[in-house]
């Protein structure tokens, strides 16, 4: 039997029945392996991801070829059994490389050995009838956001939410419905993408040209970002174990960027984990001055301070701190803060597909009343002439715009900073995936992540 698949497969199930992330039940599924002795080359790790990233990201898709062939409902078939018939089809249908007869021959083997004689038999019968033309069909249907829903495996109310943001940025007109129906189609497509991987070189350590060298890099379109190509194994590289660089998407880093802490600031990063754009803040400011780091939980706080470690930073100070809660002594204190907000997360759903399963459109005004408190209660420790910036990595108007706006409604001591993107992003690629007016909104896109920003000062 194939390990590869079979370790892909018992992710699958984890993330399936357990509700785990499918990066973190990855993870752990290649230690077990490695621990019991099975021999998982690079090789293995990268076909093993691919399965497990896949299918995870186009299982709305699968799902409904199962539908197709499929006697039993989808909530009927054992977890074992569907997730061999998802991996399976997902390779029939999205790997060229995999010939049908392995995808249909290691699927048979699996559903053996994970389910009985009946369910071998079942698998085999519908992976012998799939075809590339089942998702070909998909194409064919009229009603627009069904179509993109099953062509780009994404939840019909998301689409919905995307088509009314955009609607509403393009005035309702008829011409400029079918605009936003592209838009949202073009925005869900790169969604299933594979994600670069980028990252930023630790100024405090090295210069970018030095570790361009020495990883066989190349240039990002943010200065002091690289993208790695073939990136496997990261923390095992030299160069990211002596903390030279970290990983991070370039828009990202574009976060700390447009905040512009300057060396003997004092800043405030209050939703700092995992301490990416902390430890860049801090980089930024040449280890001089001060960063305080909340976060809710210790072990994430432990995360933030692991990196800064890693990376040779002195001048973070963590806490454990839930950032809705006011505290008096804070107030007018720092001259910078991050809200890097918690949110729905859908500009990063390359790297965490399974989000789009977790979601519910129910959370949405939930998330928004979070991020609302956690703006309103921050703001106050902002020193007057002070800057602050709100960013998520989601792409809904509701988490983002909408609440900088109600924001404003009650705090007129504070006002919107339009930022000039010019010096920092050139690429078209990228561009044309910007908005940039009062608010910053880059869509997810063949080089980087979604992510919202928006500068304010006080007063």
């Amino acid at each position: 039997m194939d390990k590869a698949r079979q370790i892909a497969l018992k992710v699958l199930y984890e993330v399936d029945k357990n509700d785990a992330y499918s990066n973190i039940a990855l993870d752990e599924a290649l230690r077990k392996a490695r621990k019991d002795k099975i021999v998982v080359t690079a090789q293995d790790v990268g076909f093993i991801s691919q399965i497990v990233y896949g299918t995870t990201s186009w299982r709305l898709t699968l799902d409904e070829v199962i539908k197709k062939y499929s006697n039993v409902r989808i909530k009927k078939i054992s977890p074992w059994i569907l997730n061999i018939l998802r991996l399976s089809i997902y390779q029939i249908l999205f790997l060229d490389k995999v010939p049908k007869s392995a995808a249909v021959n290691e699927g048979v083997n699996l559903a053996k050995r994970y389910g009985h004689k009946a369910s071998s038999n079942f698998v085999n019968a519908i992976l012998r009838k799939v075809d590339k033309k089942d998702y070909e069909a998909f194409f064919e249907i009229e009603n627009d956001v069904e179509r993109i829903s099953k062509t780009t495996s994404m939840p019909e109310w998301l689409i919905e939410e995307l088509r009314k943001d955009q609607q509403a940025k393009e005035q309702g007109e008829n011409e400029d419905k079918n605009k936003a129906i592209k838009r949202v189609e073009a925005i869900c497509r790169a969604s299933n993408l594979k994600p670069q991987v980028h990252a930023r070189v630790n100024s405090l350590k090295t210069t970018q040209e030095a570790l361009m060298e020495e990883l066989s890099a190349k240039k990002a379109e943010i200065e002091n970002f690289l993208v790695l190509e073939n990136a496997k194994n990261i923390e095992n590289i030299g160069a990211f174990q002596e903390g030279k660089f970290t990983i991070q998407d370039e828009i990202a880093g574009l976060i700390a960027l447009l905040l512009d802490p300057k060396p003997q600031d004092k800043v405030l990063d209050a939703c700092s984990s995992p301490g990416g754009k902390t430890t860049f803040m801090a980089e930024l400011m040449n280890n001089e001055g001060e960063i305080i780091a909340w976060d809710l939980h210790s072990h994430r706080v432990k995360l933030v301070e692991d990196t800064a470690k890693r990376l040779g930073i002195g001048i973070i100070k963590t806490q454990v701190k839930d950032a809705t809660i006011y505290e008096e002594k804070y107030k007018n204190t720092f001259d910078k803060i991050l809200l890097d907000v918690p949110c729905l997360g859908f500009g990063v759903l390359k790297r965490k597909p399974d989000i789009k399963w977790k979601r519910k459109k129910e959370e949405i005004q939930e998330i928004k009343q979070l991020q609302l408190q956690i703006l309103q209660t921050c703001s106050n420790y902002l020193k007057p002439k002070g800057e602050l910036v709100y960013s998520t990595c989601s792409i809904l108007k509701e988490e983002n715009e909408e609440v900088i706006e109600e924001f404003l409604k009650t705090n007129p001591n504070f006002k919107i900073t339009k930022v000039d993107l010019e010096p920092y992003i050139k690429e078209e690629k990228i561009k044309k995936n910007v908005e940039n007016g009062n608010f910053i909104q880059v869509y997810q896109n063949e080089i980087t992540d979604g992510f919202f920003i928006a500068k304010l000062q006080k007063a």
